[in-house]
């Protein structure tokens, strides 16, 4: 890498806000001989950009020798990512490639089949006229022999050890905050009824009751292997295979793979990776699940490059991170990039309404429901997104509001129709809500797209899950706690995305102001000063917001004297929570706020 070529590498005119002293503290990073760099930027700053000029500071093939890593890769955990890259004029020299799933054949008869289950990859010797002209294998081509490769960071994970995708000089991870996670989710291996074709012909053992659940887990995967490797054999010596058996070999080659890499690192002395068993009492599923998988992590990340960029918004603690993705601290380092948007145009505001963990929500609900109400009549003529958090409560909401009457400014989504219902929010011109669940992250809703939002959940990780039950009982609370602050964090950002946008974020569960008190030390000096400046807006009552809005049908509506006790007492309850500081909201055990989650 020749650090002195990011700065001529930067792709655009000109820099903005602290993009040309975050070029140069980079540049500075890497030429003090540091072979990992975080990028700590505020969301709005650039990072793509940012991105771009680092990739451009790779080793070329004309100043390498045969056997040195050339060019670059850029990656990203989020596929809307990756889809903004593509329709950025500046940087459409990053070539893209995506999973053969994402393509579909040319041939004739074949134009609806996806590459993966196309004539090359169900006949045996099968001889493609249009190879070369095949859109997955022509990007791929393109990719790989291009200077900066671009694609998702479970491409790029699943690539490992590749002859096409092989090291590169340069690695640039976008998004980076969320690698552990995401690294943890795609070395889970799931093995359930309805994703194993020969599921039925094995006996599951319970593998949980076990003194020593690994051990017994790992004989069980010896044998789930053998089961895979029989039902393989035949298929494998077919001369030709239906899509459907083509899918079914595809999986039982998949779970093989997974499951001998779990045997191989539950087997290792030497590796960290702690392995938590989970069984499903009702129908046997079993989910074998890593804690800390550095170890995966080193053969799909870091032995994939030379010199490596990890850019985020929310790399809250540096330190942490690096333990969390088997980087040394001491050898990694950190560029903070302040932020230069005003404070004053990216507000937070109190409206909470009481706790909404699991046990208390539905009390809560119905005093949330009523708040957006008067938010939607503060914000008459502006878009509104709700980060519901959960299906379950955004399912509550939805209801609550349309008994109120207001479903005619109502719009949401499920797990199926989420870009296509997202798409169609975005290109209305009328004024109404969009009810989310999990799009804190990867959304850019700049100017009159969206000018206020609400947070209504506290977004603390399930403490059902036996990964985070497990980090729990090991008493790591302020991993919880930074996790939901992480996502509190890139919350804020999808609403204002330069110096002269603007929007609210209103806060509706208690539990986020008792998490920003607690996670203060966690927070970047940016977003501490959003926090200090937390306030309680002046809101129409709810008879009044009512009015505005829409009338409330009869039905499922409470008594006037209901619905003005439970609206009006949220100035109350507020003013108690206002301070940071305020005694009354530290928590006097670390479950308080969360217990029960879901």
């Amino acid at each position: 890498m020749d650090p002195d070529r990011i700065r001529e590498s930067f792709p655009a005119s000109s820099f903005r806000g602290m993009q040309a002293e975050a070029i140069s503290d980079i540049r500075d990073a890497f030429a003090a001989g540091n072979s990992v760099v975080l990028v700590r930027a505020p969301t709005g700053s650039g990072k793509s950009l940012l991105a771009r000029a680092i990739a451009g500071g790779a080793r070329t093939v004309t100043d390498a020798k045969p056997s040195d890593a050339i060019n670059s890769y850029y990656t990203t955990p989020q596929v809307s990512q990756l889809d903004d890259v593509a329709a950025d004029p500046l940087l459409d020299d990053l070539n893209i490639i995506r999973g053969k799933s994402n393509y579909t054949c040319i041939l004739n008869g074949e134009t609806e089949t996806p590459v993966d289950r196309a004539p090359c990859a169900r006949e045996k010797g099968y001889d493609c006229s249009v190879r070369h002209r095949c859109p997955y294998f022509s990007d791929r081509a393109i990719a790989s022999n291009r200077r900066i490769a671009a694609m998702t960071l479970a491409y790029f994970m699943q690539t490992a050890g590749s002859d096409v995708f092989r090291r590169r000089d340069v690695v640039v991870i976008d998004e980076a905050h969320g690698l552990p996670e995401w690294a943890e989710m795609y070395a889970t291996v799931n093995l359930q009824s309805n994703t194993i074709p020969i599921w039925d012909e094995i006996t599951v053992p319970d593998l949980t009751a076990e003194s020593d659940p690994l051990d017994r887990t790992i004989r069980f995967a010896e044998t789930v292997i053998e089961a895979c490797k029989r039902a393989i054999d035949p298929l494998i010596n077919r001369d030709e295979l239906t899509p459907t058996e083509a899918a079914h070999r595809d999986r039982l080659q998949e779970i093989r793979s997974e499951l001998q890499w779990f045997i191989s690192d539950a087997r290792d002395p030497q590796s960290p990776t702690t392995w938590v068993i989970d069984q499903d009492d009702t129908n046997n599923d079993v989910a074998i699940k890593p804690l800390d998988p550095a170890r995966y992590l080193s053969h799909t990340v870091w032995n994939r490059g030379n010199k490596f960029a990890l850019l985020s918004a929310t790399i809250l603690n540096k330190n942490a991170f690096c333990r969390g993705v088997g980087l040394d601290p001491a050898e990694v380092a950190l560029v903070d990039v302040d932020h230069t948007f005003p404070v004053a145009n990216r507000p937070l505001y109190d409206v909470t309404c009481g706790k909404m963990t699991y046990n208390e929500r539905d009390e809560t609900l119905p005093a949330v429901t009523r708040m957006l109400i008067r938010l939607m009549a503060a914000h008459p003529d502006e878009k509104g997104l709700i980060h519901c958090h959960s299906y379950a409560i955004q399912s509550s909401l939805r209801r609550r509001l349309a008994e109120l009457g207001v479903e005619s400014r109502i719009q949401t989504h499920d797990t199926t129709d989420r870009d296509e219902s997202l798409q169609a929010w975005l290109s209305t011109d009328s004024p109404d809500i969009f009810l989310s669940v999990t799009m804190e992250e990867a959304l850019d809703l700049q100017g009159d797209l969206c000018r206020w939002q609400v947070i209504c959940k506290a977004p603390y990780l399930n403490t059902t899950d036996s990964r985070v039950s497990r980090r729990l009982s090991d008493g790591k609370w302020s991993w919880y706690r930074r996790v939901a602050l992480q996502t509190v964090i890139q919350a804020c950002g999808r609403i204002v995305r330069s110096p002269d946008d603007y929007g609210s974020t209103y806060l509706a569960d208690s539990s986020l102001l008792n998490l920003f008190n607690n996670a203060r030390n966690e927070m970047p000096a940016w977003f501490r000063e959003q926090v200090d400046r937390i306030s309680t807006p002046t809101l129409p009552t709810f008879e009044e917001a009512i009015n505005t809005v829409g009338r409330a049908s009869t039905a499922g509506v409470r008594s006037p004297s209901t619905s003005t006790a439970q609206s009006d007492d949220h100035s109350k309850h507020a003013n108690s929570n206002n301070k940071t500081n305020s005694e009354d909201r530290r928590s006097t055990h670390p479950l308080s706020d969360v217990w029960g989650e879901n």
